[in-house]
């Protein structure tokens, strides 16, 4: 089954990467899709170009060779037609005129000796006729010109290209000048059409062709230039994920290149910088532990001291003087004071170095919360609400450490009764739930956020207090190390509510944690360059 999972995580995660790869918002589909048009437009215009050019060359061939041939058919044959010709006379003109090279249809018209409009065409009776001329040719070519300088003849050969029933026809006609049959002639350029769209076809080929070989070019072209930007963030994810030995390789003088070695000397900067700031840090923790150790040690001298001058202060024969008498409370304090201080370094030393392990068992609820409040004298300040038998796997002393600054923190700056409730939440895997209430004005807004800073105080203008400020932090560090939070909040009904949640068995998470911690360090040890 994990193979399997395995195997489809790796599908989809394959798959993830081609569809963001297909996204237009990546590189290498805007490259593509510039290099398409670039490339689409450059064809389109050659391809256009080519056969507007060979569209002209062709046609003006043909209608030149025709034109040429019409006019001089008509100067041979229709010249030699009598001024007023009769219609056989027509017809056969215009059959012989129509056997020419090109092989165009005729149609002449003229007038017999009666003054009738007679017709031949080389068709027969379904042939050529006039009405397959247009009008406006037919205008033209009737209309006398003036003769001048400049135009010597009246009448002039006039030319339309026309599409009858989806065929290209080029339709011409003229006049006899000095008296004749007015002759029009029609031939076909299907042939020259089809020879254009046979162009036109494999311009569009070459087009298509010229888009694919654009595509496959902007694909390339990304895949060389994409390839060192892919290189880049997966190195810069790497890290992002702290480690910080990621390097690429650089090749070549190029820009891509120098963008690697920017990016090789940032990471190089960067390590140097987290490693300075690792020394500096341990060597904060070593000097923090090292204070802590070597105060223990003339605290235990100087608090052996206070308590013999705290039990001669509490004895009846009035052996110290009543003038030093507060001097010597404050000293008892003070001492006192800074005893837990330097204990509570110790543990946050311990803590920042991971140091810091549990020692589980089996723990009535109950029964530890009232150990807790007994050995603090504090039961006729606090009520409890839990049931007997709620069991749960955890440290004993981290727990007490948690509570003890809890309750003594809400007798401490709330009011009294403090108010201790316990619940197991019902469903599987549901976590220990402890909620610390005190009936005191609450906690401000603005210091909500703050309450478990370090050495944070409420109130900037008594920077000294009975309390460390360490308190609230360390118990939030034993619940984490157990698995668990404490969050701050006030009660609507007056109050401020310290909520403790624990897994009912820490010792899974224990192992748990130990196994990332271990694929950690070796994700560490093994980053290499990429």
């Amino acid at each position: 089954m994990t193979d399997r999972h395995e195997g489809f995580r790796g599908w989809a995660s394959e798959r993830r990467g081609a569809v963001s790869r297909l996204r237009f918002t990546s590189l290498r589909l805007r490259l593509v899709v510039v290099f398409g048009l670039v490339a689409l437009t450059a064809a389109v215009s050659a391809s256009g170009i080519a056969y507007w050019l060979n569209r002209e060359a062709v046609l003006t061939r043909t209608q030149d060779a025709v034109l040429r041939d019409f006019q001089q058919e008509m100067q041979n044959r229709a010249g030699a037609l009598p001024v007023h010709p009769t219609q056989d006379e027509l017809q056969r003109t215009a059959g012989q005129m129509a056997n020419s090279s090109q092989r165009f249809s005729v149609l002449l018209v003229g007038e017999d000796a009666n003054g009738k409009v007679t017709y031949g065409n080389s068709g027969g009776l379904s042939g050529f006729a006039l009405e397959d001329v247009p009008g406006s040719l037919r205008k033209a070519v009737d209309k006398q010109q003036k003769v001048t300088e400049n135009n010597q003849s009246a009448y002039h050969l006039y030319w339309q290209r026309v599409v009858d029933h989806g065929t290209p026809y080029l339709v011409a006609g003229t006049r006899l000048i000095g008296g004749g049959p007015t002759g029009y002639m029609m031939k076909s350029l299907e042939p020259e059409a089809k020879d254009l769209n046979s162009l036109a076809w494999s311009l569009g080929i070459a087009t298509a062709l010229a888009l694919i070989g654009s595509a496959l070019l902007a694909q390339a072209a990304a895949t060389t230039v994409l390839k060192p930007v892919h290189r880049l963030g997966v190195a810069a994810r790497r890290l992002g994920e702290g480690k910080l030995d990621t390097r690429l390789r650089v090749s070549g003088t190029d820009e891509l290149a120098d963008l690697s070695r920017t990016f090789n000397d940032a990471a190089e900067a960067l390590e140097k910088r987290v490693d300075d700031m690792a020394a500096r840090d341990d060597a904060s923790r070593r000097f923090v532990a090292d204070m802590s150790h070597e105060l223990r040690t003339p605290l235990t001298a100087i608090t052996a001291v206070t308590e013999i001058l705290e039990e001669e202060l509490e004895a009846e024969s009035g052996s110290i003087d009543p003038m030093i008498e507060p001097a010597v409370r404050l000293v008892v304090s003070e001492t006192r004071r800074l005893n837990d201080l330097v204990e509570n370094l110790m543990e946050v030393t311990r803590f920042d170095a991971g140091t810091a392990r549990l020692v589980l068992d089996d723990v009535d609820i109950a029964d530890q919360i009232t150990a807790c409040i007994d050995a603090r004298a504090w039961l006729d300040a606090v009520d409890l609400d839990a049931e007997r038998g709620i069991h749960a796997r955890l440290d004993p002393r981290r727990l007490d450490v948690i509570l003890a600054n809890l309750i003594g923190n809400a007798l401490k700056h709330g009011g009294s009764p403090v108010r201790v409730s316990v619940r197991m939440e019902q469903q599987e895997g549901g976590d220990l739930v402890i909620a610390v209430r005190d009936h005191g004005p609450g906690i401000p807004e603005d210091v909500l956020p703050h309450v478990f800073d370090r050495f944070y105080k409420a109130s900037a203008s008594r920077p000294r207090s009975e309390g460390s400020g360490l308190g609230l932090s360390i118990a939030t560090e034993n619940a984490r190390i157990h698995g668990g939070s404490i969050t701050a909040a006030n009660s609507p009904e007056g109050g401020a509510v310290f909520t403790l949640r624990l897994p009912r068995d820490a010792s899974a998470l224990t192992e748990e944690s130990k196994d990332a911690g271990d694929a950690g360090n070796a994700g560490v040890a093994g980053g290499k360059g990429v």
